[in-house]
């Protein structure tokens, strides 16, 4: 079974999971280049799975299913037109063709209904714009609560669980977890390794659970180096709770530049 990286847009990510004669994609965005790969590496689309009802990640739905008319899995609590196999927390799936098992994982904050995919048997794990490598995605919909629930269940998955989001945003994300957190080392030599990648046109993700741990702000909010910085910066009084925390920190990087 192997992950090809398809690019989209000005940074998406959609990614094409296959066991070299079979399919699934994940949040197509843009049919043309799913079609192109698929065409490319001779593979019959089986399954198509989505994160969150956003355009950006189910654009291109309607004309890959007249490609081929497979079945379309997607959160329950999204009201997205093409979904047949709706899921909702906990609930294990396998997909067709590639014979894929994963388990479901609720992860509101981005959307009311966003979903994340956890293979347990390949510790992979395709989570859409709720989790980002050094970060996570705005709160359109969720509330700050949600959010800080929604990233606890993903780090606690395995280390070793590869981190398949969708946006190519780590260096901006960097740019932020080192203004929150100088000090950190780990971060610091993520930064410099990340740079390098960019620098020679590869990507940055799947980055991994472990990775995350260490260096996103978003899963390090509890960590004494991030309360102190949010209130040398004015951005919380203390005394104050985890879920101000963590408010305080999106709000942050909602207006950082």
């Amino acid at each position: 079974m192997s992950i090809l990286t398809v690019p989209a847009f000005d940074d998406n990510y959609l990614w094409i999971i296959h066991d070299g004669r079979h399919a699934a994609v994940v949040d197509p965005g843009d049919a043309m280049p799913i079609l192109q790969e698929l065409q490319r590496h001779q593979l019959i689309l089986s399954a198509i799975l989505l994160t969150h009802h956003h355009a950006d990640h189910i654009g291109g739905v309607a004309a890959l299913l007249e490609h081929a008319p497979v079945p379309v899995f997607g959160p329950s609590k999204d009201k997205i037109r093409f979904v047949t196999e709706k899921l909702q927390q906990d609930q294990l799936i396998t997909v067709p063709g590639i014979e894929l098992n994963l388990k479901v994982l609720d992860v509101p904050g981005h959307t009311l209904g966003h979903i994340a995919y956890f293979a347990p048997q390949q510790h992979w794990l395709f989570c859409g714009d709720t989790l980002f490598a050094a970060g996570c995605g705005r709160l359109f919909e969720g509330t700050p609560a949600q959010m800080l629930h929604s990233l606890d269940q993903l780090a606690a998955l395995p280390d070793d669980t590869a981190v398949y989001c969708a946006h190519e945003y780590t260096m901006s994300n960097l740019k932020f977890a080192r203004e929150v957190e100088p000090g950190n080392q780990d971060l610091l030599t993520r930064i410099d390794r990340e740079k390098l990648k960019r620098e020679q046109g590869l990507p940055t993700v799947p980055s991994q659970i472990g990775l995350e741990k260490q260096t996103n702000p978003f899963l390090r909010t509890r960590q004494a180096s991030v309360i102190h910085r949010l209130q040398a910066a004015g951005k919380i009084t203390l005394p104050s709770d985890e879920v101000s925390h963590f408010a305080a920190l999106r709000e942050w990087k909602n207006h950082y530049a």
